[in-house]
C-alpha cells in the first residue's frame, strides 16, 4: 500500500473532462468557498448558504448575488446605474 496522495478541490475529477475544465472548476469552486466582504458591515464574514443566497455571520444579514460570486459585473451596473450614476 502506497502513501496517500493530496489532492485538492479538482481531484475528485480526477483525470476526466480535461485539464483546462478541472483548472476552471477550481478557480469557481474556490472563489464560492472563501469568505467575502459583507455589503452592510464590511466584515469579511460572508458565506455561500445556497445558488445565489449569500449571508453574512456577524450580522445575519442574508442577500441575493451571483451563484458563485456575492457581486456579479451585471449587478454592479445595474445598482450603478438605478443611483444615476454612470
Amino acid at each position: 500500500m502506497g502513501k496517500a496522495k493530496k489532492v485538492g478541490l479538482g481531484g475528485g475529477l480526477r483525470v476526466r473532462y480535461g485539464a483546462t475544465l478541472r483548472k476552471r472548476y477550481v478557480d469557481v469552486v474556490s472563489e464560492a468557498r472563501r469568505r467575502h466582504k459583507c455589503p452592510r458591515c464590511n466584515s469579511r464574514t460572508v458565506s455561500r448558504k445556497s445558488v445565489g443566497v449569500w449571508t453574512c455571520r456577524k450580522c445575519n444579514f442574508t442577500f441575493a448575488g451571483g451563484a458563485y460570486t456575492p457581486a456579479t459585473k451585471l449587478g454592479t451596473t445595474a445598482r450603478r446605474t438605478a443611483r444615476g450614476i454612470s
